[in-house]
């Protein structure tokens, strides 16, 4: 399995980016990686470690796409760029994969210019995993579509429930879209509209799931539109950030709390790795011709083995093939 692996993407390029592609060659079986980025910064790491170098590659680039660039402009301009090189490598089908943790809108514009759309799909969605009491769930979308039509969410369903059925196990997932409410009819058109076509699939349809149920692991697949699916996210990383520090503050007020803490730090510590990102790797982005996965932006070494593992299931999978498949079986006339 070969992935590319952009080394300039993310806040902590490329230190952290090398270190997981090392951890992912020493640990993970059957892998070559092709690392992208600028020459003189990815030799100078690599002379801190001991690894197989026939797993890996560098694939030296002279620019960098930052945070700061307009994603389309990027992609268009910097075609040497470590990012858009890796998307050409999985182009031609010099690799299976492609992971980066740098710029979100520059790599799902870079996706759908060199990579293109399934046939079917109308617009590929970010799908991320979300820490739930019964393990993980996917959240789709989770960025990528701000505004969206019943038609879309559809897919975001579909392509959802063949990427948990496939990289994560799970047989016949459920799948619920995100609402203020389980009652039929509640929410905007758009979720009422989006609520009649799921019911004329085939899909283990939930139904509405409200919102406050989601950390309960309610549903396999929490499906809606990227504004809504970004906002979820963000308010339970702050929560469950928010809890750590609240937790931490009251198991070190005293002496008797720290005897407390002690006890319970197994526990502790098993509650942190559930809602620690690195443990995920990234988020798939669905619906484009190729395998990609988007890491966090401040993904660190483990992360981004993480990520390497994550998209050699995703190939393995064959969720492309997949999705390929399944698409024209919901047909056009649940168009909407």
């Amino acid at each position: 399995m070969k992935i590319a692996v952009d080394g300039m993407g993310g806040d902590h390029a490329p230190k952290e980016i090398i270190r997981g592609c090392i951890q992912a060659i020493n640990e993970i079986k059957d892998i070559e990686i092709f690392l992208t980025g600028q020459r003189d910064l990815i030799e100078e790491e690599l002379k801190k470690y001991q690894f197989d170098h026939t797993k890996f590659h560098a694939v030296y680039t002279s620019e960098v796409i930052t945070n700061e660039d307009k994603p389309v402009q990027a992609i268009r301009k910097k075609k040497d760029s470590s990012m858009v090189v890796g998307l050409n490598l999985l182009k031609e089908k010099k690799v299976d994969g492609f992971i980066s943790a740098g710029n979100t809108g520059a790599l799902l514009a870079g996706s759908l210019f060199r990579l293109g759309r399934i046939k079917g799909i109308d617009r590929p969605a970010i799908a991320a995993t979300y820490p739930t009491t019964k393990g993980i769930s996917l959240l789709v979308d989770a960025g990528a579509n701000a505004e969206c039509k019943p038609r879309n969410l559809l897919e975001f369903g579909l392509m959802g429930s063949i990427y948990v059925q496939k990289v994560l196990g799970k047989k016949d997932p459920s799948v619920g879209l995100a609402n203020i409410g389980i009652e039929e009819g509640k929410g905007t058109q758009l979720i009422k509209e989006s609520f009649e076509l799921f019911q004329k699939t085939d899909l283990n349809f939930h139904g509405n799931a409200e919102v406050r149920d989601l950390p309960t692991g309610i549903v396999d697949v929490i499906v809606c539109d990227g504004f809504v699916g970004n906002v979820i996210l963000k308010l339970t990383e702050g929560v469950a950030m928010t809890i750590m520090s609240m937790l931490k503050g009251v198991f070190t007020k005293n002496f008797m709390s720290k005897i407390g803490a002690m006890i319970l730090k197994g526990s502790l510590k098993e509650f942190k790795k559930n809602m620690d990102y690195t443990e995920y790797g990234g988020a798939p982005l669905l619906g484009v011709n190729g395998a990609v996965v988007k890491a966090h932006g401040s993904s660190n070494g483990k992360a981004i083995k993480n990520a390497i593992k994550q998209a050699k299931a995703f190939v393995e999978g064959e969720v492309l093939e997949k999705i390929n498949q399944e698409i024209g079986r919901i047909g056009d006339e649940n168009n909407g």
